[in-house]
């Protein structure tokens, strides 16, 4: 494990913080539907990527309290873009499943947002495009930390 408290590090650490979340921003703003809220469709997206799951493994997963959840999920079911289902093993639980509208619509979106991000990558030299290439699994990694 790295030690990070040198004030290189601490530089460094504070520019990747500061460079994620400026991106982070600009892409949110990429989106196809602007009804959906960026947690909407951050649920959206865990749905895609994990696969049906209870309201309370996605509060867990998203990091929100259950009745917060709740509330994510009604209004997505409201809009048809997940569906209610009973727990196959528990009768108190249901399952929340994203509907076929909700993974056109998420595609669409990643291909939006892909290419805003593909576009800014063309401002860059090819050493600065291999470095990037290269952090992504390790960005990838830190954002499942």
């Amino acid at each position: 494990m790295p030690d990070l408290s040198h004030g290189d590090d601490d530089a460094a650490v504070n520019a990747i913080r500061s460079a994620v979340m400026r991106l982070g921003r600009r892409l949110k703003h990429q989106r196809v539907d602007e009804s959906l809220s960026p947690t909407e469709m951050s649920v959206l997206g865990t749905l895609s990527l994990c696969g049906s799951a209870t309201p309370g493994e996605l509060a867990r997963k998203e990091h929100v309290q259950p009745p917060s959840m709740t509330r994510i999920v009604a209004l997505l079911e409201a809009k048809g873009l997940v569906r209610l289902e009973p727990h196959p093993e528990d009768r108190r639980q249901k399952v929340v499943t994203q509907t076929e509208r909700a993974e056109v619509m998420l595609e669409e979106s990643r291909r939006k947002r892909n290419a805003w991000l593909a576009h800014l990558a063309e401002g860059l030299d090819e050493d600065e495009w291999a470095k990037l290439r290269a952090a992504a699994p390790v960005l990838e990694k830190l954002a499942h930390l």
